[in-house]
This record gives C-alpha cells, sequence and structure tokens, in this order.
C-alpha cells in the first residue's frame, strides 16, 4: 500500500530538539526527520554505509578533516562512509537523515526516537 508523507508536517510535528522521527524505509534505509539547535556533535565516521543530510530548514555545517562545508536549506550533502565528521548545528535547523538503518550514532544523538 502506498502511503504519501509530507516531510515538512512530519519534521514540524515532533515536540522538542534531538528527537529522531522515523518516516519511512528505503530498502535497508531509515528516513528520519529532526530539529537541531545549537549543537555540535562529536567526529565519527559510519564504516557500513553513507549518510544523507538533507536541509528541510535552516542551515547547518559539516565538517570534515577538509574544513567546514555550509549546507542551506533545500540542499543535501552525502557524507561518504569511512569519512571522519561532525555537523556543526547554530541556529534552529530541520533535517531529513537517510541513513542504513541501525547506523545513527545513539551517543551522539541522545538516543531519543519516535516511529
Amino acid at each position: 500500500m502506498l502511503k504519501k508523507v509530507n516531510i515538512k508536517d512530519e519534521v514540524d510535528s515532533i515536540g522538542g530538539l534531538y528527537i529522531y522521527k522515523k518516516v519511512g524505509c528505503l530498502n535497508s534505509h531509515m528516513l528520519s526527520v529532526v530539529q537541531v539547535e545549537n549543537r555540535t556533535l562529536d567526529f565519527h565516521l559510519h564504516e557500513g554505509s553513507d549518510e544523507l543530510f538533507y536541509v528541510i530548514e535552516g542551515s547547518f555545517q559539516i565538517e570534515t578533516e577538509d574544513g567546514l562545508l555550509r549546507v542551506n536549506e533545500g540542499e543535501f550533502v552525502i557524507v561518504p562512509k569511512g569519512t571522519k565528521h561532525r555537523p556543526v548545528v547554530g541556529p534552529l535547523t530541520k533535517f531529513l537523515m537517510i541513513e542504513l538503518e541501525g547506523t545513527l550514532n545513539k551517543e551522539n544523538s541522545g538516543d531519543l526516537y519516535e516511529d
């Protein structure tokens, strides 16, 4: 059965910051939305899969060993597997993330999920 999802409505329905809400699965990849503000995660890497950050609203920087890259509303960045990185978020930013199920770094995320 087909299910239509409005990403903006889903992220706006989250009741707080740093809560990852699962909005779909694509093969073995999880699609989740989250709202983040004034947070810099620790450097980490994912050995098994790439990771996609799509900015629904706001902007942030992704830091790698090569420096900082700003990603603005309507843009996305794919972090290749094995790439040491960390998101750097100032003002409120809303994301769609796509990653291999089980990849989300729970130590960095706060381990908050909604299905």
